[in-house]
């Protein structure tokens, strides 16, 4: 009787198969990429790996898709390496992902395009945050190999502009695996330590392994982060880098950088010359024209002859005070007339004035006014107010 196989058993046997077979270990296979899912909490990847004919399930592990540099894509042609296992709880058979590298497209170009992505969503190949350029730099900052033939282009061209330009070197490797990490510390140090307010990154012209220094975020970022105005001068005019999207200005050249950072010394001079001739103009037509004032303002008689105009003036003084002088003597007499008839108004509205007509004001004891007869009483002594002197007597009777 054939052996009867439990499920567990049957799986267990297929995956010591295919252990020992070599062929199935370390393996490459092509195919396209469906269904795929990138597990965030673990940071493995799951998807299926198929053509026209059939399919294999994948599993990549994080500690291997951390080293791929790029994210795959449902569609996308990739290229894996790894070993074939069972899932045995599934009886699945499944390929365990080691290295994956896209088919066709090349994987740095895949990984620029997607790391380019990133950084315009981030906002810094965004316009706004460019830098100006200064206009007459007072030192050129530069970031390249001090052996390369692109230094040997930047010093050319800005000795031939600018004679005499400052000019300070941050060397950096720009080629090869420590080419990102020295370019943006160069940077940082430019920043930091050195006294250009204007810099040149870059490198002569390349494939695009030779200029993938120049795609790597670590240099992007800290381009990003200069305080200084940084010209990307990576490689040839055909040839565009991340540095040269992020950057405040991209030259197509090193040479181009130069020109581009270094203003023409004729010029300048021819400038200023231009300037002090504007300026002398302007001075001129402005002497002239205060020239025409004086000689106006000299022609006038008043200023002729001063002392005519200060006569003038006194005899204005002489004329007012004499005015004033006239007027204060009416204003004087008419008040002194006014003040002698309310002085006899108030003569003949005084007491005194009717007592002299030949009437009396008598009083009571207490020196009250008395008005009436019912105001005093028989025997009571009161005075009377004569127009001269005064009675002291007593009141034996009263009358109505």
């Amino acid at each position: 009787m054939a052996k009867v196989w439990t499920v567990a058993e049957m799986t267990g046997e297929i995956g010591r198969m295919l252990s020992e077979k070599s062929d199935f270990r370390n393996c490459w296979v092509s195919g396209e990429v469906f269904n795929f899912k990138n597990h965030r909490p673990s940071g493995h990847w799951y998807f299926t790996l198929k053509d026209e004919y059939s399919a294999l399930r994948v599993v990549m592990f994080r500690a291997r898709s951390q080293n791929v540099r790029f994210l795959p894509a449902d569609g996308m042609q990739v290229l894996v390496r790894g070993s074939l296992r069972i899932y045995e709880r599934d009886g699945n058979i499944q390929l365990y992902a080691e290295e994956m590298l896209p088919s066709g497209l090349g994987e740095l170009y895949l990984a620029f395009e997607q790391l380019k992505k990133r950084l315009a969503a981030e906002g810094l190949f965004a316009q706004e945050r460019k830098k100006p350029l200064p206009r007459l730099p007072r030192c050129i900052g530069i970031v390249t190999s001090q052996t390369g033939a692109a230094l040997h282009d930047i010093l050319t061209v800005i000795q031939r502009r600018y004679p005499g330009m400052p000019w300070v070197l941050a060397p950096a490797a720009v080629q090869g695996e420590s080419a990102p990490r020295e370019i943006a510390q160069a940077i940082a140090h430019q920043n930091k330590y050195g006294k250009a307010d204007v810099l040149i990154v870059g490198r002569g012209g390349g494939s695009l392994e030779e200029l993938w220094a120049f795609n790597a975020e670590e240099v992007a970022r800290a381009i990003a982060l200069s305080r200084i105005p940084v010209i990307s001068a990576v490689g040839h005019e055909t040839d565009l880098t991340i540095a040269d999207l992020t950057a405040d200005l991209r030259a197509p050249t090193p040479s181009a950088a130069a020109e581009l950072a270094v203003p023409l010394l004729q010029e300048l001079q021819a400038g200023l010359a231009q300037i002090s001739r504007d300026l002398a103009a302007r001075m001129g037509t402005q002497l002239q024209h205060k020239r025409r004032l004086l000689a106006d303002l000299a022609g006038r008689s008043s200023l002729q002859n001063p002392r005519w105009r200060l006569a003038q003036a006194r005899q204005e003084l002489d004329i007012l005070g004499t005015r004033l002088q006239s007027n204060m003597t009416g204003f004087l007499t008419d008040k002194n007339g006014i003040l002698k008839i309310l002085a006899a108004k108030l003569d003949l509205l005084s007491p005194l004035a009717i007592l002299g007509r030949g009437y009396s004001i008598t009083y009571d004891a207490q020196g009250k006014l008395l008005r009436s007869v019912r105001d005093v009483h028989i025997e009571e002594k009161i005075k009377v107010r004569l127009a001269e002197g005064s009675l002291n007597c007593q009141v034996l009777a009263k009358e109505n």
